[in-house]
C-alpha cells in the first residue's frame, strides 16, 4: 500500500513538472519565435541615457549695462558609442572630416605621428611611455607604429591620408573614451550648412548628432581683456580631480574674472532621459532636472573711460618710441589704473600689449598663440597687478609723511640741497640730486611741500637717513606698499618693500647700510611695487588718509534675480585668494596729508612744478607727481628707465586718482600726458582743453647717482 502511494505521488510530480515545462518552453516560442520581432524593436527603442542640459553661463558686464562677456547658442558636433562594425565607424569618420575639412574646420588631433614623412611628435620619455602604454615595440619607427595602429582600428582604405583622418577621431575615442551614454565633442559652432548636410546625410553619419548648446562671446574685442580673462577647455589633471563636477569637454575661465568667479559664473547643469535605438536615433526624451543659469558679474569698469585709458597708454607708448617727445626711449610696455579715492573702486586698468578673449574660443589659432608665447613684452600678463617696478620719486610723499609723522622733519623745516649728498664720506660722489645732474647745482633751500614740487632728491635722503629704514618701511607697508591689495583677481603680486626684512632675505648675512636706506628713500634699491598698489597708496593720501581697500566688482547677480551680499564677495574672494585683513593700527594726521597733498598740487598746478608743462592749462586743478626710475640696462647695454606719473583730481574736493607706468618710458611728464587723456574723459572736457606742450620743455629726470 505505501509502495502504491509512493508511486502515486511520484507521478504526479513528474506530470506536474512537464506541465510547467511545456507551458515555459509555449512561453518561451511565444516570446521569441512568434513575437519575437515586435519585442526586439520594442527592447531597441527602450534603450536611454541621461544627457547634461548645459547652464547658461553668466555674463560679465560693465558697472552701466554694457555686456562685455556673454553667450551665443551654437551647433556642436558629438558622436555617441552605436552598434556598427569597425567598417561603417571608420567609414562615418571619413565622411564627416571631409565635410568639416571643406569648411575649413580642423579637428582636435592628438595622434602622435605625422606622415609625409612619417615621425613622431612626441621624444623621450614621454615617447618611450607611450610605445609601452599602447604595446609598440620601442625600437619601432613612426611608420611601424602608424600602420599597427591602422590594423588595430582595421581600417580597410590604402590611402595613407585617409588613414590619417580616420585615426585622428579613432584614437581621441580611445584616449578620452565614448559610450551609448556619454558622447564625446568633435567640432563646436559649427555652421548650419554642416547640419544641413548631416541632417540630410544621416545614413552616411551613423552616431554623430548635431547637440545646440552655448558659447562664450566677447563683444567689446580687447576691451579690459586682462580683467575679464578667457576660457578654455578644462585640463585633463583639473577633470580627473572634478569629475563630479566637469565633463572631460567642459569648458572653464582660464584668467581674470572668469577664473575667479568660475565656480558662480558656469551654474549648474539639468539632466534630460533621452530614448532611443541602438543606432543611435532618438525616439523621445524628457527633463529630469532643470539646468541653474550661472550668475552676473558686474565690474566697477567704465566701458567709455577704459578705451580711452588703453588707447591713450597705447598712443604715448608709440609717440614715447618714435620720438614724438624731446628724447626717444625704447619703451616696452606699460599699465594704468583710474581708481574712485574713496570707495577703491577701479574705473579703468589697461595693461599693455593687450590681447583679444574671443582668440580663445573654440581653440586659438598658431599665429595668435605664437604672439602671446614669443612677444617678450608678455601680452598676457595683467602689468596692473602681476608686473612689479621701482617706483622712483612717486614714493617720496612715503617718505615726507614718514618723515613729519616721525618728527625726522618739520612742516617748516628748510633742508639746503647742496647738489651731492655728502654726509658719509665713502660715498659723497655716489648720491646727487637729479637737479645737480642737469644743471649743476642743487636746489638750494626747500621745505617739504617744496621738496615734492621739485622732486629733490636730497631731501628726502636726508629725512630718510634721519628717520631709518624701519619707520620708513612701517608707513609705506600702512599704505599698502609691498603687499597684495587683494583686488578680486588671480595671480596678484605682493611686490617687495625696502626694509629690514627684505634686506636680510635678499642678502642673508648683511645689515642695513645708509646707503640702503637713501635708495629706498626715494623709491629705488629694494623697492618694487605694481601700479595696484600705487593706486592704492595714491588714493588713501587722496581722500585724506583713509586707506582704501581697490575693488573691481560691483556686484554680483545670481540667476534668481537676488544680489549677493558685499560680505559674501569679499568672504570668496578673500578665500580663494588666500588674502587676509590685518588692521597695523596706524593713524596719520591730517597736516601730514595735507602737506603731501599740497606738495603733488605744486608738482603738477606751480610753475617749477615737474608736471607743469602738462597741465598748466588744464580745466580742473590737479594734485600729481612724476616719478622715472631705473631699471637696470637693455640688451644693448644702454640704461633703461621707467616712467611714471601719479595724479588725483580734483585737488579741492578728489574723486579720481590716475596711474600710469610705462616701461622704459624716460621721464615721468611723457606719462602725465595719458592721465591727461583720462582725466578730460572723466570730467567730460571738451577736446579744446588739450595742451600742446613744445617738445622741446627740458626733461625732468630724478636719478640717484
Amino acid at each position: 500500500m505505501g509502495d502504491e502511494k509512493t508511486n502515486f505521488r511520484f507521478n504526479m510530480i513528474t506530470m506536474l513538472v512537464y506541465i510547467v515545462g511545456i507551458v515555459l518552453i509555449t512561453q518561451l516560442f511565444n516570446l521569441q519565435v512568434v513575437n519575437g520581432e515586435s519585442y526586439r524593436e520594442q527592447s531597441n527603442t527602450r534603450l536611454s541615457r541621461v544627457s547634461s542640459i548645459q547652464a547658461a553661463r553668466g555674463s560679465i558686464y560693465d558697472r552701466s549695462g554694457n555686456e562685455l562677456a556673454g553667450v551665443k547658442t551654437q551647433n556642436d558636433i558629438e558622436m555617441y558609442k552605436t552598434n556598427i562594425s569597425d567598417e561603417e565607424l571608420n567609414s562615418a569618420i571619413l565622411n564627416l572630416i571631409n565635410l568639416l575639412n571643406e569648411h575649413q574646420i580642423e579637428v582636435e588631433d592628438t595622434f602622435p605621428i605625422k606622415i609625409n614623412p612619417f615621425e613622431f611628435t612626441i621624444e623621450g620619455e614621454e615617447l618611450t611611455n607611450w610605445k609601452k602604454k599602447y604595446k609598440i615595440d620601442e625600437a619601432a619607427t613612426a611608420e611601424t607604429a602608424f600602420y599597427k595602429f591602422k590594423d588595430k582600428y582595421k581600417i580597410a582604405t590604402d590611402n595613407i591620408e585617409n588613414i590619417r583622418k580616420i585615426l585622428t577621431l579613432r584614437y581621441k575615442i580611445t584616449t578620452t573614451g565614448y559610450s551609448a551614454t556619454k558622447s564625446i565633442t568633435i567640432a563646436t559652432d559649427v555652421n548650419e550648412e554642416i547640419v544641413a548636410q548631416i541632417s540630410e546625410r544621416n545614413s552616411d553619419f551613423p552616431g554623430i548628432s548635431i547637440e545646440t548648446s552655448a558659447s562664450r562671446t566677447y563683444l567689446a574685442g580687447n576691451l579690459a581683456a586682462h580683467v575679464i580673462g578667457y576660457t578654455g577647455k578644462i585640463k585633463e589633471e583639473d577633470y580627473k580631480e572634478q569629475k563630479d563636477i566637469y565633463d572631460i569637454d567642459d569648458i572653464v575661465g582660464k584668467t581674470g574674472i572668469e577664473y575667479l568667479f568660475e565656480e558662480l559664473l558656469r551654474g549648474k547643469d539639468g539632466e534630460k532621459q533621452v530614448e532611443m535605438s541602438v543606432d543611435g536615433t532618438i525616439t523621445g526624451e524628457s527633463v529630469s532636472q532643470n539646468a541653474i543659469a550661472g550668475s552676473d558679474i558686474i565690474l566697477t569698469i567704465d566701458s567709455n573711460l577704459q578705451q580711452v585709458t588703453q588707447i591713450s597708454l597705447e598712443n604715448c607708448i608709440n609717440k614715447i618710441k618714435s620720438g614724438g617727445f624731446s628724447q626717444t626711449y625704447d619703451a616696452q610696455g606699460g599699465a594704468a589704473v583710474v581708481m574712485n579715492v574713496n570707495t577703491g573702486e577701479v574705473l579703468a586698468t589697461a595693461s599693455y600689449p593687450t590681447y583679444e578673449p574671443q582668440w580663445f574660443v573654440g581653440g586659438i589659432s598658431q599665429e595668435n598663440w605664437a604672439y602671446l608665447r614669443d612677444d617678450t613684452r608678455h601680452p598676457q600678463m595683467n602689468k596692473v597687478i602681476q608686473a612689479t617696478y621701482a617706483p622712483g620719486s612717486i614714493f617720496k610723499m612715503v617718505t615726507a609723511i614718514a618723515g613729519l609723522e616721525s618728527g625726522a622733519v618739520t612742516s617748516k623745516e628748510k633742508i639746503r640741497d647742496t647738489g651731492i649728498y655728502t654726509k658719509y664720506k665713502d660715498m659723497k660722489n655716489s648720491f646727487k640730486c637729479w637737479y645737480y645732474s642737469s644743471y649743476g647745482r642743487g636746489h638750494g633751500y626747500l621745505n617739504v611741500t617744496q621738496a615734492l614740487q621739485h622732486s629733490c632728491n636730497y631731501f628726502f635722503y636726508e629725512t630718510g637717513d634721519r628717520m631709518g629704514i624701519d619707520t620708513l618701511s612701517k608707513y609705506a607697508l600702512h599704505f599698502g606698499l609691498g603687499k597684495k591689495t587683494g583686488i578680486e583677481l588671480p595671480s596678484e603680486k605682493a611686490g617687495v618693500l625696502a626694509s629690514t626684512e627684505a634686506n636680510s632675505e635678499i642678502r642673508p648675512g648683511t645689515s642695513v647700510t645708509p646707503g640702503y636706506v637713501l635708495n629706498a628713500s626715494i623709491g629705488q634699491g629694494d623697492n618694487s611695487f605694481t601700479p595696484i598698489q600705487i593706486a592704492k597708496y595714491i588714493s588713501s593720501i587722496a581722500n585724506g588718509g583713509t586707506v582704501v581697500e581697490p575693488t573691481i566688482i560691483k556686484s554680483i547677480l545670481k540667476s534668481d534675480g537676488t544680489e549677493a551680499s558685499k560680505e559674501k564677495i569679499e568672504s570668496y574672494t578673500n578665500e580663494k585668494l588666500g588674502i587676509e585683513e590685518t588692521d597695523d593700527g596706524i593713524q596719520i594726521s591730517a597736516e601730514s596729508i595735507a602737506i603731501a597733498k599740497e606738495g603733488m598740487r605744486m608738482a603738477a598746478s606751480e610753475a617749477g612744478g615737474t608736471a607743469y608743462s602738462v597741465f598748466k592749462n588744464f580745466n580742473i586743478e590737479i594734485a600729481g607727481k612724476t616719478g622715472s626710475a631705473e631699471a637696470g640696462k637693455d640688451e644693448n647695454g644702454n640704461d633703461k628707465v621707467n616712467a611714471w606719473f601719479v595724479c588725483f583730481a580734483p585737488y579741492d574736493k578728489p574723486e579720481v586718482a590716475v596711474v600710469v607706468m610705462i616701461e622704459n618710458g624716460g621721464h615721468g611728464n611723457y606719462a602725465a600726458e595719458v592721465a591727461r587723456d583720462i582725466l578730460t574723459q572723466y570730467f567730460g572736457m571738451n577736446e579744446s582743453t588739450e595742451v600742446n606742450e613744445s617738445i622741446l620743455a627740458t626733461p625732468f629726470v630724478e636719478q640717484i647717482r
